[in-house]
């Protein structure tokens, strides 16, 4: 939902920032303070539209014990999809990076998953440079990768809820045709670069088209039919975890739980999440929450469902799947940025001397 997955979006190809450093708490903040002052109006809008005393209550009566299994899904969730990323480091051919620094690096782009379009996840390409030389342009091609993977799994699981809710499928379609298009153009990257190649006169585009060029050949390699098929079933199944968190934060809410109401927080869940990714705003806030919300007051049938209870599902379920994983991406890069300061005053290395990497056949 926000946390880890705004799709169809990734930092632009023919920009090549590689004498960007890795990025330092001052210069993180004001990015990251951003996000918390929408999320700050975000809930404060919530509480209104539920009534602050009732939204108390329904909290002060959720089961907290609920907390370990709800993020101990949202990890699973985590877990399959840094899989994922050694999946793409091994088909580009990326070396030089241990297991768990290579975790610590998937991890550090959840901690600018608020800035518009989750542009800032950037940060896992600049950080893979410095462990291992690898160019801006070609980790690019990962997120790229990840967006339309991320974003293929979660159509999916939200076209399980189609057969009883229509209400989004107009949403659904715009999704899954630009995941599509996205992925048969990267598929093909000669006729890509055929179309770049008209620009190659211009002053200002034409100097920098080889990084997109870098960028559609290993975009290439990660989008073939066999690779996407295992990152869109891999996804599929690490974002349906977080999708029974949700469901079980309905159940701790008072929502009887039942087949229908998985199917709901399925659907629910994935529809916000397309929604707020494809408002490009920071983490999705605003438009996910209010999708939440929303779609539980006409979907479930209950009683129980009132509005203080949709809003604190929706808080719980996005502090889950969105502010975990900046609080774990902020840790992460902090520990990465410290073993990248103490490596290199050990051992200063120059970009020139980083090894040219190149994507496995096969």
């Amino acid at each position: 939902m926000g946390g880890p997955g705004d799709f169809f979006v990734t930092a632009s190809p023919i920009a090549d920032p590689a004498d960007e450093t890795v990025p330092n708490a001052r210069r993180l903040w004001p990015r990251l303070l951003i996000g918390v002052a929408l999320a700050v109006v975000v809930a404060s809008a919530l509480a209104l539209f539920a009534d602050a005393r009732e939204l108390g209550r329904t909290l002060q009566g959720f089961p907290w014990w609920l907390a370990a299994p709800v993020l101990g899904l949202t990890l699973f969730n985590y877990l399959l999809r840094w899989v994922k990323w050694e999946l793409y480091l091994r088909a580009l051919g990326v070396e030089g990076v241990d297991k768990p620094t290579s975790g610590l690096i998937f991890l550090s782009g959840f901690s600018l998953s608020v800035t518009p379009g989750k542009a800032g996840e950037i940060i896992k390409g600049v950080l893979l440079r410095r462990v291992t030389g690898t160019p801006l342009t070609r980790s690019t091609a990962i997120l790229a990768a990840e967006r339309i993977s991320d974003g293929m799994a979660m159509l999916i699981l939200a076209g399980v809820g189609l057969v009883q809710f229509s209400q989004a499928r107009p949403l659904l379609v715009i999704a899954a045709a630009g995941a599509l298009g996205a992925a048969l153009v990267l598929q093909r990257p000669t006729l890509a670069m055929a179309a770049l190649a008209r620009l190659e006169g211009l002053p200002v585009i034409g100097p920098r088209l080889h990084h997109a060029k870098d960028f559609l050949d290993a975009s290439g390699v990660l989008v073939r039919p066999r690779l996407l098929l295992a990152s869109v079933a891999l996804g599929t199944v690490s974002w349906f975890g977080e999708c029974v968190a949700f469901f079980l934060i309905l159940d701790g809410l008072g929502i009887p739980a039942s087949g229908h109401l998985l199917l709901v927080a399925t659907f629910v869940l994935a529809v916000s999440s397309i929604a707020g990714a494809m408002s490009l705003l920071p983490g999705g806030l605003g438009v996910a929450e209010a999708s939440v919300a929303g779609m539980l007051l006409a979907l479930v049938d209950d009683a129980a469902m009132a509005r203080s209870v949709a809003a604190a599902a929706t808080l719980l379920i996005r502090f889950a799947t969105l502010w975990f994983a900046v609080l774990l991406g902020a840790v992460a890069l902090a520990i990465v940025y410290r073993r990248l300061a103490a490596r290199e005053a050990r051992a200063p290395v120059a970009p020139s001397e980083a090894p040219v990497l190149r994507p496995r056949q096969g």
